[in-house]
């Protein structure tokens, strides 16, 4: 059977986990996030696949970036991703990794980037399954009143992330 390499990160934010395949990044993914098991059985069965803990230059790689990323050194990665999901949500996550550094926009503009601006809940919901947290940026989606709106790595998370990019919506609570 195929493996997906995977490594456990701490970030300043919380712990990702990092996974490989085929040389590409396949997961940046909250460790504790509530779709955690639907999410591993989506990646292990859309690629045929089972994890084994083991290092990879792909996973290195990312490491590298993300503690960049972190540090405020980058706000762009090119790290290989495969993308694992429907056509649908492959979509929505092409169409996430559009929205620049330092910028939000709302599910509506992410709809509407994607030329299906009918299907704002469907967006919501691939974000939602989005594997590739911050290389594949969902945390820079908003609610269109400018709140900040659920994220898989938690609202305080988001606020960090956003903050890290210096692009704060000006919301006073965390609704969570």
């Amino acid at each position: 059977m195929n493996k997906i390499n995977i490594q456990y990160f701490k970030t300043p934010v919380g712990e990702i986990i990092l996974g490989s395949y085929d040389n590409k990044l396949c997961m940046a993914d909250w460790r504790y996030r509530k779709m955690r098991t639907s999410i591993d059985a989506r990646l292990q069965k859309g690629l045929n696949t089972t994890y084994v803990e083991e290092d990879s230059t792909v996973l290195k790689l990312a490491r590298e970036q993300l503690d960049a990323y972190f540090q405020g050194k980058r706000k762009i990665f090119d790290v290989p991703l495969l993308l694992v999901g429907t056509q649908f949500q492959k979509s929505v996550w092409q169409g996430l990794t559009k929205i620049p550094f330092g910028t939000t926009a709302s599910y509506l503009d992410l709809a509407k980037s994607i030329n299906n601006e009918k299907a704002i809940r469907a967006v919501a919901s691939a974000n939602g399954a989005n594997a590739i947290s911050i290389f594949i940026p969902c945390h820079r989606i908003i609610g269109s009143d400018g709140s900040l709106v659920g994220y898989a790595g938690g609202l305080d998370v988001k606020k960090k992330l956003l903050e890290i990019e210096n692009n704060l919506p000006t919301v006073k609570e965390l609704d969570a």
